[in-house]
């Protein structure tokens, strides 16, 4: 199984983040809220600016979840479509070779789901097999490409096709100055991310998908998630994250990669989510990596922000790059944990 190529797509308002800061001022400002305290917050994420699904003005017209969801699967077709697009031109496909779709995201919900509204759409062949996935979160792009991989090998002929959508500023509660909303507001960006993933029987010079593997955290589902109400999704995001990554992720690469012949020092690229400045200083001190080795990482932060799902597969989108890419020969890891809590790990071979 081999990635043959990743797409991107984001929503044409980018505001720097002095922008945005400025905006959060004036909203919430009018509740005097201490100011200096959500400014603090907002430079400690390290992100520099981000795409928003909406122009800045339109959000405070969105009083109600329906009006934040509505806008959520008009704007999440027409990024996801652009990022499917891409991708499959990319792989050298059309959307005739696709047979598999599996649709990840976490910042919104419909049905008919956005994937079946993307067949329409994309004019995709009646015959694809759809697995809309929610829930997973900020894992599910790694996840994703894993289970699109377990797809293709049992259909080694076949094309998969994975789609992230998250449009997180379409989650924001505008009344709620909990510390969780006040960073969330600083940290997460909108995009959407497609990668294509073919069996053996394939052409392609992507990555090959080595091995793959889940590790879930057992009464841990308050660290990172959704509180749901009719008010729409309120983010739970714990402090206890860096040290559950400090705690368990070197256990769990050091395990993974053994099961396969392989240690850490084999690892010649890390494409890894980007979940926040605390969250990647945990990652690289876990596995004991030097600064450069999640300088793309890094560099996705500082960019767009968090994209929950799409991160990761933005990440793998800049590693693919003729500039980037990785020796052949060479073993990779993409990695990303998320709700449950949870990890996903998948070993490639570039």
């Amino acid at each position: 199984m081999r990635i043959a190529a990743v797409g991107a797509a984001f929503p044409p308002h980018f505001y720097d983040q002095d922008t945005l800061v400025a905006a959060f001022r004036e909203h919430w400002g009018q509740r005097h809220f201490n100011l200096d305290r959500l400014e603090a917050l907002h430079r400690h994420v390290l992100v520099g600016g981000r795409h928003l699904a909406l122009p800045l003005a339109e959000y405070p017209l969105l009083k109600t979840w329906g009006q934040a969801n509505d806008a959520w699967i008009r704007v999440g077709q027409e990024v996801g479509a652009q990022a499917i697009r891409a991708a499959l031109e990319r792989a050298g496909l059309t959307t005739d070779d696709v047979d598999a779709l599996f649709f990840v995201s976490v910042t919104g919900l419909a049905t008919p789901s956005l994937d079946a509204r993307l067949m329409n759409r994309l004019r995709l062949p009646e015959r694809v097999k759809r697995v809309p996935i929610f829930g997973l979160g900020c894992v599910a792009g790694a996840a994703g490409v894993a289970r699109a991989a377990d797809y293709v090998r049992a259909f080694p002929g076949e094309v998969a096709v994975l789609l992230s959508v998250e449009l997180c500023s379409l989650t924001l509660q505008q009344d709620d100055l909990s510390i969780p909303n006040l960073i969330a507001s600083g940290l997460f960006g909108d995009g959407a991310a497609a990668a294509v993933v073919v069996g053996a029987e394939r052409p392609a010079t992507g990555p090959r998908v080595l091995a793959t593997r889940s590790v879930f955290y057992p009464d841990s589902e308050r660290v990172m998630g959704w509180d749901i109400s009719e008010r729409g999704f309120r983010i739970v995001l714990s402090a206890e994250v860096p040290e559950v990554v400090r705690r368990f992720l070197r256990r769990d690469v050091d395990a993974f990669l053994a099961a396969h012949g392989c240690r850490r020092s084999d690892i010649a690229s890390w494409v890894c989510h980007p979940g926040g400045p605390k969250v990647l200083e945990a990652m690289q001190e876990a596995l004991e990596l030097p600064a450069e080795a999640l300088a793309l990482t890094w560099r996705s932060l500082r960019e767009v922000g968090n994209l929950s799902s799409t991160s990761v597969l933005l990440v793998l989108e800049q590693t693919l790059r003729p500039e980037h890419r990785p020796a052949p020969g060479s073993l990779g890891m993409l990695l990303a944990l998320g709700p449950g809590f949870c990890s996903e790990l998948v070993l490639l071979a570039w």
